[in-house]
């Protein structure tokens, strides 16, 4: 029979129990200490990429622009040997042609150039003589949005958005009483507008109606006259009351005008019915023609994974071309 420990061996045990308590604790400090220290280095590290990553960012966007405006300089001598070639403005000309893409430095520039006069002008809706509606040009608007497949109340509704005075037109109209009531309220510029999205603070509007009109309209001087050699067929046709012919077949078109200017003055004269060309003399207020002054270049520069693009209005004259509206990130 074994005989029971002694005191002396019973307090060995009870002595051996706490170190070994004591070295677990020791390890498991030492195992936070480390995960501190692993969170503290990634940390650092994450911070300093995001921060090299935002560095490069900001540096390729500078580039962006700096190789925009370089773009521009290059697309505005194009425009100026346009004009001393002949007294037509016509997609069948150098500057109408797609360029091809350029190889910069780490990346390339791709666009092109676009006659904004081939374009309905928004701010043609306001009467420059009384600050009021053109109402000739709400007619025509309301035609170019039935030619797309929109409402045709919109045009009241634009219209009040850039005429001077504060009375909503009859029967879409809309001044501050409406726009105030909205979330978060707003008012009207009630003067002419630089960008054609505008036409997205309308109450119900929305992108999708934007898309479908965006091609067709722009914000230009009130008074800006179209240009036939350019516009798309919907704008040709808005200029007579129940009146089709170009926009019918956009192929036809396009094929058209590979090598030329249609319509001229004259083709669009013989194709419109008489009473609308009366109608479009009396008024003068929608004029017509085959020469443009305003272009839009688009220059989209691509620097490894970064983007940028540059919208530039600019403006030709015989003296020279120069840019009067630039934006970039969307038009």
């Amino acid at each position: 029979m074994r005989a029971p420990p002694s005191r002396r061996a019973l307090a060995g045990r009870r002595s051996i129990a706490p170190a070994k308590r004591q070295r677990g604790v020791a390890l498991l400090i030492a195992l936070v200490l480390m995960a501190l220290v692993i969170i503290i280095i990634y940390d650092v590290w994450f911070s300093g990429a995001m921060e090299q990553r935002r560095t490069f960012a900001v540096l390729s966007l500078e580039r962006g622009l700096q190789y925009g405006i370089g773009a521009e300089s290059f697309v505005a001598k194009i425009l100026q040997d346009d004009a001393a070639n002949g007294t037509q403005d016509t997609l069948a000309e150098v500057w109408a042609q797609h360029l091809p893409p350029y190889e910069i430095d780490g990346g390339q520039i791709d666009g092109g150039i676009e006659d904004m006069q081939g374009r309905f002008n928004l701010n043609n809706l306001a009467d420059p003589t009384t600050g009021g509606v053109n109402q000739e040009a709400v007619d025509q608007f309301s035609r170019l949005l039935q030619l797309v497949g929109l409402e045709t109340k919109w045009a009241g509704l634009a219209a009040d958005w850039v005429d001077a005075d504060l009375n909503p037109s009859f029967p879409d109209g809309a001044e501050d009483s409406v726009y105030t009531t909205q979330t978060p309220p707003y008012l009207p510029p009630n003067g002419p507008i630089t960008s054609s999205s505008e036409l997205l603070a309308l109450p119900g509007f929305g992108i999708e109606r934007y898309r479908r009109i965006e091609p067709f309209v722009a914000a230009l001087p009130i008074g800006t006259a179209v240009n036939l050699c350019t516009a798309p067929g919907e704008v040709i046709d808005s200029f007579g009351s129940g009146f089709r012919q170009f926009s019918l077949d956009p192929v036809q078109l396009a094929n058209a005008r590979a090598s030329k200017c249609f319509p001229t003055m004259a083709d669009f004269q013989a194709a419109l019915p008489p009473a609308d060309w009366a109608r479009m003399q009396a008024k003068n207020k929608n004029g017509v023609g085959e020469q443009s002054h305003y272009f839009r270049m688009t220059a989209t520069v691509t620097i490894g994974t970064a983007q940028f693009t540059l919208y530039s209005l600019l403006y030709r004259d015989s003296a020279q071309v120069r840019p009067i509206l630039r934006s970039w990130g969307s038009n």
